[in-house]
This record gives C-alpha cells, sequence and structure tokens, in this order.
C-alpha cells in the first residue's frame, strides 16, 4: 500500500492526509452482496454486451453529455479545481485507470449521479457541494467512483430512459404498468448498488466519521451542531426493530418509489461494514482483483447471495422478517399469524388439542434460505446520498 502522492495521469497530487490506495481492486471487493450477485450473472451472460450496445442508440446518453456540456460547468483544473483534484485522487485510489468527466450542476437539492454507456460521466450539483466539508465531499465522490468502477452507470442510464419512457407511454394500457415491473426491479437493485458504492467512498475517503457527517448532512442539512452520530445510528434500530406487521408493510411501501435506501440505514449499514472484518481485510491489503473477475463463479456469487439474506432474516428484528422466520422454520398457520398481526392478538375461540402449549418457533430455527430478489438495477440514482429521482430540469440526479 501506498499513500495517494500523485494521480493517475502522473501529476503531482497531495492529500490533505496519507490514505492507502489499492492497486486492481475489483469492484466485488466492496460490492453488497445482493448487488454482487446480480452483477457477476449480469456479466457473464453471454452477448450481454452486444444487447446493451445496440440499445445504445435509444437511449439518451448523447442527450445528457451534450446537456451537461452545454448547461453545467465542466470540473477541471481551471473550474472547480478542488473536485478535481479529488476525483483524480478517488480513481487513483480505486485504480480506474481512466478518470471519468464531471460536471457541477445548478441544483439546490444535494445530490450526484453516475451516469453513461461507454464512458461514464459524474454529475453532482450545487447543493451538494455547497452542503459538504473537505473530507465529506471526498467520500461522496469516491462513491461515485464506486459506481463507475462496479459498472453501475449503465443500469442508470437505463432506468432513467425506462422512467422517462413510461410517463411517455402511460396512455397505453398496460404499457406502463409492463414498464413500471421493470423500473421497480432496477430501482430495489440500485437501492443495494448505492451501499456498495457507500463502501467505495469510506474506502476512499478512510474517514467513517466523514461518512456518517455526510450522510446526516443529507437528511438534516447543515446543523451538526444540533446532531448526534449516536442518536442518529438509534433512528435506524429503531426503524428496523420497531411497530407491527403493518408498519413493515408500509415500510415496503415508502421504499419502492426511491432509488436509495432510507439515510439512517444506510449510516447503520456503513458503520457495520467499518467495523467489520471485511473491511479491515481490504485495509490491510487483501481483497479480490480484477484480473480475477474473470474466474468468479456465479453459483458462489449467488450463495453469497442466499446466506446474506437467511442472516438477515435469522437476525432482523422487523416483525415482517421474524414472520418470514418463522414461515421459513416450519411455524404452521400462516393465516392464523397474519390475522393476529394485524389485529393485534389472536381470537381465544381456539384450542389446543394436542395436550400441551402451542409455541411459536424462534425466527432463528430452520433454514430460512430466501433471497430478497433484491436485483439492483444501478441505473437511477448515482445520487450521493439522496434519493433523487429526478427527472426534471437537465437531468435527474440521484446519488
Amino acid at each position: 500500500m501506498t499513500d495517494d502522492r500523485n494521480d493517475a495521469t502522473g501529476s503531482e497530487n497531495v492529500p490533505s492526509r496519507q490514505r492507502k490506495r489499492f492497486p486492481g481492486i475489483s469492484s466485488r471487493a466492496y460490492e453488497h452482496p445482493a448487488d454482487r450477485s446480480a452483477l457477476v450473472a449480469l456479466r457473464k451472460l453471454s452477448g450481454f454486451d452486444t444487447v446493451f450496445k445496440a440499445l445504445s442508440a435509444l437511449l439518451p446518453e448523447r442527450s445528457l453529455r451534450l446537456l451537461f456540456l452545454s448547461d453545467s460547468v465542466r470540473v477541471s483544473d481551471a473550474q472547480f479545481a478542488h473536485l478535481h483534484v479529488m476525483l483524480r485522487d478517488a480513481c487513483y485510489i480505486l485504480d480506474l485507470e481512466k478518470v471519468p468527466a464531471m460536471y457541477v450542476t445548478q441544483d439546490p437539492k444535494p445530490n450526484a449521479m453516475c451516469i453513461g454507456l461507454d464512458e461514464p460521466i459524474i454529475v453532482v450539483t450545487t447543493g451538494l457541494v455547497e452542503l459538504l466539508d473537505e473530507e465529506e465531499m471526498r467520500a461522496v465522490v469516491g462513491h461515485e467512483v464506486g459506481h463507475a468502477l462496479s459498472g453501475h452507470a449503465v443500469y442508470r442510464t437505463i432506468l432513467l430512459f425506462l422512467t422517462s419512457l413510461a410517463v411517455k407511454v402511460a396512455w397505453i394500457p398496460l404499457g406502463n404498468v409492463a414498464i413500471m415491473a421493470i423500473v421497480t426491479a432496477l430501482r430495489e437493485w440500485f437501492r443495494k448498488s448505492e451501499l456498495s458504492a457507500d463502501r467505495a467512498g469510506l474506502l476512499v475517503g478512510q474517514d467513517p466519521k466523514a461518512s456518517m457527517r455526510g450522510l446526516m448532512k443529507i437528511a438534516g442539512g447543515n446543523h451538526l451542531h444540533e446532531m448526534n452520530v449516536d442518536a442518529f445510528l438509534a433512528q435506524a434500530k429503531e426503524y428496523e426493530e420497531g411497530g407491527d406487521l403493518r408498519d413493515s408493510v408500509l415500510k415496503i411501501l415508502n421504499v419502492l418509489p426511491r432509488t436509495h435506501p432510507f439515510t439512517t440505514v444506510r449510516a447503520a449499514e456503513l458503520k457495520q461494514w467499518s467495523e467489520s472484518r471485511d473491511f479491515q481485510r481490504i485495509m490491510d491489503g487483501h481483497y479480490p482483483r480484477r484480473s480475477e473477475d474473470k474466474d468468479t463463479s456465479v453459483t458462489d456469487s449467488f450463495r453469497e447471495s442466499a446466506a446474506h439474506y437467511a442472516d438477515t432474516v435469522r437476525s432482523s428484528k422487523d416483525p415482517l422478517m421474524k414472520l418470514v422466520g418463522d414461515i421459513a422454520g416450519g411455524a404452521g398457520d400462516l393465516g392464523g399469524k397474519l390475522r393476529d398481526k394485524f389485529t393485534g392478538g389472536g381470537s381465544g375461540g381456539g384450542k389446543n388439542t394436542g395436550g400441551g402449549t402451542p409455541t411459536d418457533r424462534s425466527p432463528g430455527s430452520g433454514s430460512a434460505e430466501g433471497t430478497n430478489g433484491d436485483t439492483e438495477g444501478g441505473a437511477n440514482g448515482g445520487g450521493e446520498g439522496t434519493d433523487g429521482d429526478g427527472t426534471g430540469g437537465k437531468g435527474p440526479a440521484g446519488a
């Protein structure tokens, strides 16, 4: 490991403090299990790249590039020079050979995104630039470079296109329904890809406190003196564990239209990962290389994803996840459980004819081997910490 004294172009780039870099790092090192398995499967599909190249004529990539070029500010040594240094620095640390073009666009909403089919471009809003300090912004730029390294820009661009198309065909019977089904699946995929990119941002910034501050500011604005990290993370715990089955259903409905996980959830996920053995191994220089990507097993990736979800179901305090664990573990009478959860308790009329006291099996019992169906489509939102679906103005921004 070396410090990042030089950028990818060879010009001097002295950071405010020494940080490790990761030569040849594969995006598999930081990708969330659900994100990783889906991407590995797509990359292994025969003709996948060819199909997407064929679609490029239909997708608005060239239009978006011209739009940002004509009506935004391109980051360079001459414009937003401090962002240019951060961008080259992030690419150097993650060993991304070609530095993507980066634009600053006027929008008071804090946001960022990474889009493009052939070559990714990064867009950040003025609201984000004005909100974050240097180290917080470094994590955001690293987040977007992580999207570029993982190949998320392609899927985000497709999602932007499909979201726009859904509006245009809304008058066609069932047309909008079919497209929105795909959009919903892509959004679910991309929500998990945001967790992956948050990890990339931490690898670039290597300052967990700055990453936490950035997420807190995105949630509550530039009022850090009024906020507390522990209290913020406690909100995530309360959100995950609180309520009954009705609240669990409402959580699902609330998150469906979003391209990003809720901010407190992102903060809790990132903190957990920053304290994990996986993160420490990467920091110690032990991580998968891109040269090994071609040998990646799709089966192993899906097995790892399934194990992750099984563990999530077993350990979750969410009422719906507990119910899923009970069902997977063999607990009977699904209809009765649903009735009891929604009505606040069972009706007292039933008799136990088995001679014993009926008990529910614990969520951890049994083999909860189900997967969550998190097919994240990294297309809609490269936005840094916000859920911006935005499709107006100069083009949607999201991170």
